[in-house]
């Protein structure tokens, strides 16, 4: 079993979409949270998240969690939104540095590893983050079946 955690800011966009996006693939033997490292625990996604993951037929029923050490301690593999989450984790948790990257980093961007923040945008912005984190979750899913 590969677990994945997506983290972001508050977990009510990025990283609900990015969880939402890749338990919608139904790829056996992978488990997906997400987390944010701002959280507050039992808030729903945005509402232009909800409205863009139901625009691509998935049916994703989110609550935020703040991230906890329990969260780090559980996911084999965590993927952040920026270098600047990456970093908060890191801080807190230096164990998790063999299994922490960026979304992009681990994707196999080499230059710019943040994916852009809908947050406060319209919901054409949120479309477009949602389709940059899909085809990067497409690009993690080979790497990790490539290495299976």
């Amino acid at each position: 079993m590969q677990r994945i955690l997506f983290v972001c800011t508050g977990n009510t966009c990025r990283s609900p979409m990015a969880e939402a996006i890749l338990k919608n693939k139904n790829l056996e033997g992978i488990e997906v949270r997400s987390a944010g490292i701002f959280a507050i625990d039992g808030n729903e996604a945005s509402a232009h998240a909800k409205k863009v993951i139901e625009e691509n037929q998935i049916v994703h029923n989110h609550q935020s969690s703040l991230l906890t050490g329990g969260e780090v301690g559980w996911a084999d593999l965590i993927l952040t939104m920026t270098d600047s989450h990456k970093d908060a984790i890191l801080i807190n948790h230096p164990e998790s540095a063999a299994k922490l990257f960026t979304l992009k980093e681990f994707a196999g961007e080499t230059v710019y590893h943040d994916v852009s923040d809908p947050y406060g945008g319209n919901i054409s912005i949120y479309r477009e983050t949602f389709q940059e984190l899909e085809q990067l979750i497409d690009r993690v899913i080979e790497k990790l079946t490539k290495n299976t």
